[in-house]
Order: structure tokens, then sequence, then C-alpha cells
């Protein structure tokens, strides 16, 4: 088990929201250095760790879900750069009632249901076509492409100076019917579709 999942582990038993913010502010006010020798699965990993804890941070509409009790599904699009972590990071875990289930897709046709995308890098070139796809539904899309936020992808990790940062481009969650926390809101940088 890694540094990183065991601390979220220890401060999980003291209190879940307390934990991510605790461990979300001290990654963005610190940064997260990354290793020279372990840049991707150093990098992947503090991601999956993001992606398992917008899950508490955002509300999703009650239509969102099949019943109470359907899964809250972290999707995701085209390769998957994670390995085995994003996986062991949810097992067991619920939100809601909703437990946390993965899934990986490659179109973004079959991405339903689907409450959270990562929409891998590589699919950069097919962006807006995947984004169009999406419009209209109540789906976190969460990117780390250069223009991810530009093209109107709602949460976008940029790596500044081997430190994971993310930007929310609030336009483009208008109109899917999430709600932001704002806790979640004061850790990010607020872009907009022109600018990343």
């Amino acid at each position: 088990m890694s540094i990183l999942r065991t601390i979220l582990v220890q401060w999980l038993n003291r209190g879940l929201t307390s934990a991510w913010f605790i461990l979300t502010a001290m990654l963005l006010e610190f940064g997260f250095v990354l290793q020279a020798q372990t840049v991707t699965s150093a990098e992947y990993q503090v991601k999956a760790v993001f992606l398992f804890n917008f899950t508490q941070f955002v509300e999703w509409p009650v239509n969102a879900f099949s019943d109470p009790q359907a899964p809250l599904v972290i999707g995701v699009l085209g390769e998957y750069p994670f390995g085995l972590y994003l996986d062991e990071t949810v097992k067991g875990e619920t939100v809601n009632g909703h437990p946390l289930v993965i899934r990986r897709f490659e179109r973004a046709e079959d991405a339903n249901p689907c409450h959270v995308l990562f929409i891998n890098s590589k699919k950069g070139d097919r962006l807006k076509q995947v984004l169009a796809n999406l419009k209209g539904r109540s789906v976190l899309t969460v990117g780390d492409a250069a223009d991810f936020a530009r093209q109107g992808g709602m949460v976008l990790f940029s790596t500044e100076n081997n430190k994971i940062r993310i930007r929310i481009n609030l336009d483009a969650t208008k109109a899917t019917n999430l709600i932001i926390s704002s806790k979640l809101l004061r850790l990010a940088e607020i872009v907009d579709s022109k600018h990343n």
C-alpha cells in the first residue's frame, strides 16, 4: 500500500470531509512534488485520489441515478493510466448510499451511466466530439490535456513545476445541474472556456 493511500485511510478514519479537505489543501498549497523516476505512477496516484474525492464535493441531481442505491460511476475514457490504484482507492467506498465503481470506456457514447469521467489526454484530438456527446448529462468531466478547459471540460489537472493543480471551468458546469462545493472551489483556480 502506498504512503499516500495509507495517509488517506488514516485521515478517513477521522472523518471523510475533513480528511479530504486537509489532503487536498496540502496537495494544492504545497504542491505534490513528483519524483523524476516515478512521474507517471506518482502523478496518476494523486489524480486517482482527486477523482475519488471529487465525489465527496460534487452533488448530482436525483435523476442522475436510476435508484437510491445505484452506483456512482467513475469512468475512464480511453487508455487507462491508473493501474490498480484507482480501483483500490474506491474499493468498498460509498457516497450518499451509492457504492463507487470504476468503469472503463473506449467510446464516449458508451459512458452511460457515468457520473465522473476522466478523459485521457490521448483523446484530446477528439475532445470536442466527446464533450458534445456528453452535453446535457450530469457528468463531471475531468482531464489533463492542455486545452481541456478551453474546449469545455470541467476540471483540468495541470502540472506546473512538478506540482499538480486543479482548474475548474464553471461555464462548463452550468448546463449539467451539478453543484460543486465551495470547499472545492476555494482550492481550485477558476477558469473559463476561453482560458486554461
